[in-house]
Formats: structure tokens, C-alpha cells, sequence
């Protein structure tokens, strides 16, 4: 990938002397910052290639699903599957022949028909995508399989949903923007936690106004995984060729970041009313894993020797283009409890998710004149029970229309079975879906740019415009229904909320 480095320096030398001459150090101190951003090429359009944002496609009456990737996630999903209205699951592809064999099993003993088996080698999946047979390709593969197939699939006629991250790479998101927007195909990436009931509400609650004006959030993904890293096969966790220990191994940045950057993005309108503009990254050398691979298999062996590349703990400050901040954190080493923090910060009000879940809002919040909240104040989390009246009353349209179904078919506490719903709920109804191709590639993106920042010394690093300046077309984060359940739900039909 080229990368243009923008240093200037003479440029900058006359500017800084400018501004001293004016007696103005910050400005100097600003231009110098300006001119030392990373910046990455932005491929333009071929002729004829439109944006896909609010894309609509055909209603598809009976969605014909193929499922590749039969591990962990991808058997669940299939298993959550067998719930949803209006869904034949036709095809089920995985390199080892036991797990295809056990999904199929699963759908025949609740009574539905075989599904189509490919398995055997890592090719396999091209001979399932290219059948005709097919309407939405369900990724579950490791993560370097993730863009490839998905890419090859809507060039093959196919929408593609795709597990987390989307893509590896910058060059990978540019990939799935231009095939989405040449096919006119949905990609959506399937991040779940953008459908969780507490993620859900703050998010009602800061387009309602509770928080005031946001000005900065976090996530994060904050979770001890070392004994499924080094899981060996046939140990609980363990993942298909220790294909998540390789990645810690050869990667650093932030290689997971969008269980904690989904909801924040939406809050905040990203490619809706605003954008990313720059991150700077930085991390801790690595640690965790060399102890715990010798406390595991001993000094002398492989696992111990090996250099990992991951630091323990890396963060990532993002600054977008209406002046709002994102701090982003990613540790997956560390004996730490879960956390994806998930922190709403306003002019009115405050929410927070881990460690502990709380909400605070000003007593002369005018988006709560006249309701009957108790004991407000911008210095400490609501009482219980205004937190639960909070959470009722501001419980979003989506939870309100599947989340009782979520509950009992499960997924990570409902929010899988939520996504999944939803997926298929617009592909029915010819609905936008929830979330779109530049969702995938904004968020995956991290990736490789927190990587970049890191290996410049924390560098400052444009974010690409995925939209190619499209950004501020909408206004903010939307959630279609058909009009008869915008009218049971009492929102509006092509909005969402």
C-alpha cells in the first residue's frame, strides 16, 4: 500500500515563523501537527459507480442462506437461524467434513431439510458461492478469509453478512466498498453489539437529547483470551489451526475493534452527519503472552520462544470531523474482567456500561422537564429505580420488536439472535438494512490504522472517507420498518427512530 506521508518541512518551518511573528504559539504548534498526518490514497470511482448508502434491493420473500465457517460462531448462528420467519438455510461449507455433518444433523432433527454440504479444502467455498442458489452468504471463517469470500460472493450475485472484523486490512475495506457499490449487493459486517438492550437505549437516548450534545465516547474490547489463544486442538476454545494466536503473532494495533467502536460510531452519526478524521495509536510491549505460554508449556518451548508482535494493551484517540473525541482500547491478554466500557459523554448527561452500568443526567435537562425522574444530577448515578424507568422508557423501537424472541432463542444474551433478525427482516422488506458496507470498513479499518500509527512512532493517521464524501448525506443512525410495525411501534417507518 502507498502511503503518503505529509511532512512539508519547509512549508512548515515558513508557517510556524509566520504564526510566532504573530504571536500565536498554538497556531504554530497546530500546523506543525497538520503537516506530520499520515495519509492514506483514496481510490476514486470507476465510471459509473454510485454510492450504496440506504441501499434498497428486491424483497426477498424466503432468504436462502449459505453458512461458511462451522466453528463456534458460525454453528450458533446456524442453530439461531432455524427461528427466523421466512429463512430456507440451503448450504453449509467448512474445511472439516465432521462440523458441516454436524450442522446438517442439527437441522434435520428439528425437522427441516439437508442443506447442501461443501467441505474438504479451503476452496470449497467457491463452488457454494457460485451457486445460484443461493441469496445471502454468511461468513464465519477466520478472520483473513473474511473479505476474500466476501468479495467473491456479491460478484457472484450474493448480499454477504460477515462475522467480525470485516476486513484485515485498508486495502481490504476498499475492496468491499468498491464490490458493494459495483454489484449493488448488501455487505453488512455482523457486529452484535450494537444490539445490545443497554447499547440500544443509550443510543435512543442521545438522538432524544438525554445526554445534550455528545462530545466523546469509549469502547473497547477487554478480554482475557489467553487460554483459548493457546488452546491446542481438542481443548475447550480451541480455535481451527490456532488462527487467532497467528494473528496476535504477526499484527499489532488494535485487531478487534469493533465490539466497542460499533455503538459509540452510531451515537455519534459516523458517515451520517459526521466522520473520523484522525487517530493517533499507541501500545504496551507485549508480556501476558510469553508468561503465560511458559507458565503453560514450559521456558524452553515453541510457544515461549515465540516473538509476539500484539502489545497487551493498546489505545487508539480518534477525532472526528465535528470536533467530537473516540477513545478505542483493545486487550485480550491481561487477567482483567470483560469490558467493552461503552461511555456516553454529554453537555446534559453521562452513561456508562462496565464496569459499573450507570446513567447520569442534570436535573435541569430539558429533555426530562415535567417526567417524573427522581433524584437527578450531573454529579452521581441515578437511583435504581430512575435507572430502570430510564431504561423502559427509552428502550429502542428494535429491542421493543424482537427483543422478548431474542431472550429465549439467545446469542451472547439475545443481541445475536436481534442482529440476525433484523438481517433478515430488511431482506425480506426490501428495507435498508441496519448497517452498511462503510459501517464494515470504518470500523475495520482500526485495524490497519492503529497498526500504522503504532509503527510510526504513534503517528497521526487520516482516516479514509469510505463514503468518497458522501459522509454527511444522512443524519444520523436509522433503523427501517415495514409501516405496519413503525405504526405498532409508533416510529417512523423509513427512519427508524
Amino acid at each position: 500500500m502507498k502511503i503518503k506521508l505529509v511532512l512539508c518541512s519547509l512549508l512548515a518551518f515558513m508557517t510556524a515563523a509566520t504564526f510566532q511573528s504573530c504571536g500565536s504559539p498554538s497556531a504554530s504548534a497546530d500546523a506543525q501537527k497538520t503537516s506530520n498526518v499520515i495519509e492514506l490514497p483514496v481510490p476514486p470511482r470507476e465510471p459509473g459507480q454510485t454510492d450504496v448508502l440506504n441501499l434498497v434491493t428486491d424483497p426477498i420473500d424466503t432468504v436462502r442462506v449459505a453458512f461458511v465457517g462451522l466453528g463456534m460462531r458460525g454453528s450458533d448462528a446456524v442453530r439461531r437461524y432455524t427461528y427466523i420467519p421466512g429463512v430456507k438455510i440451503v448450504a453449509l461449507c467448512d474445511v472439516y467434513e465432521d462440523r458441516v455433518k454436524a450442522s446438517n444433523k442439527m437441522l434435520q432433527d428439528k425437522g427441516l431439510p439437508a442443506a447442501q454440504e461443501y467441505f474438504g479444502d479451503t476452496a470449497a467455498w467457491r463452488k457454494m458461492v457460485a451457486s445460484p442458489d443461493i441469496d445471502l452468504v454468511y461468513i464465519c471463517t477466520g478472520w483473513d478469509w473474511h473479505t476474500p469470500i466476501a468479495v467473491q460472493a456479491m460478484k457472484d450475485g450474493k448480499h454477504v453478512a460477515i462475522e467480525v472484523p470485516a476486513a484485515m486490512t485498508v486495502d481490504e475495506c476498499w475492496d468491499l466498498v468498491n464490490t458493494a457499490e459495483k454489484t449493488r449487493k448488501h455487505c453488512m459486517m455482523l457486529e452484535n453489539c450494537v444490539y445490545d438492550n443497554f447499547e440500544m437505549a443509550t443510543l435512543n437516548m442521545a438522538q432524544k437529547g438525554l445526554f445534550g450534545e455528545v462530545i466523546h465516547v469509549e469502547g473497547a474490547y477487554l478480554h482475557d483470551l489467553r487460554s483459548m489463544n493457546f488452546a491446542e486442538e481438542g481443548e475447550p476454545g480451541h480455535y481451527a489451526d490456532m488462527w487467532r494466536l497467528k494473528q496476535n503473532t504477526k499484527r499489532t494495533g488494535d485487531i478487534y475493534p469493533t465490539h466497542g467502536l460499533g455503538p459509540i460510531a452510531q451515537i455519534l452519526g459516523i458517515h451520517r452527519g459526521d466522520r473520523m478524521n484522525t487517530l493517533v495509536s499507541m501500545n504496551t510491549d507485549e508480556f501476558g503472552m510469553t508468561e503465560y505460554a511458559k507458565k503453560k508449556f514450559g521456558d524452553t518451548s515453541a510457544y515461549a520462544k515465540t516473538p509476539y508482535k500484539m502489545g497487551d494493551h493498546t489505545t487508539t484517540l480518534i477525532r472526528t470531523e465535528n470536533g467530537k473525541t473516540m477513545m478505542v482500547q483493545h486487550d485480550v491478554t491481561s487477567p482483567r474482567p470483560y469490558s467493552r466500557i461503552h461511555q456516553v459523554s454529554g453537555t446534559k448527561g453521562f452513561a456508562q456500561k462496565y464496569p459499573v452500568m450507570g446513567i447520569s443526567v442534570e436535573a435541569d435537562n430539558e429533555a426530562v422537564q415535567g417526567l417524573d425522574y427522581q433524584n437527578l444530577s450531573g454529579h452521581s448515578y441515578v437511583p435504581k429505580e430512575t435507572f430502570d424507568k430510564l431504561m423502559t422508557d427509552y428502550e429502542h423501537p428494535v429491542i421493543r420488536q424482537v427483543g422478548s424472541m431474542a431472550q429465549e432463542v439467545g446469542g451472547h444474551g439475545g443481541m445475536d439472535f436481534v442482529m440476525d433478525y433484523r438481517l433478515i427482516y430488511c431482506l425480506r422488506n426490501g428495507l435498508p438494512l441496519d448497517m452498511d458496507v462503510y459501517d464494515a470498513a470504518e470500523m475495520s479499518c482500526l485495524t490497519g490504522l492503529s497498526e500504522l500509527s503504532i509503527e510510526n512512532g504513534s503517528a497521526p493517521v487520516a482516516v479514509p472517507d469510505f463514503t468518497r464524501g458522501a459522509w454527511n448525506k444522512l443524519k444520523g443512525q436509522s433503523y427501517a420498518f415495514t409501516p405496519a410495525d413503525a405504526q405498532a411501534l409508533g416510529v417512523a417507518a423509513a427512519a427508524g427512530e
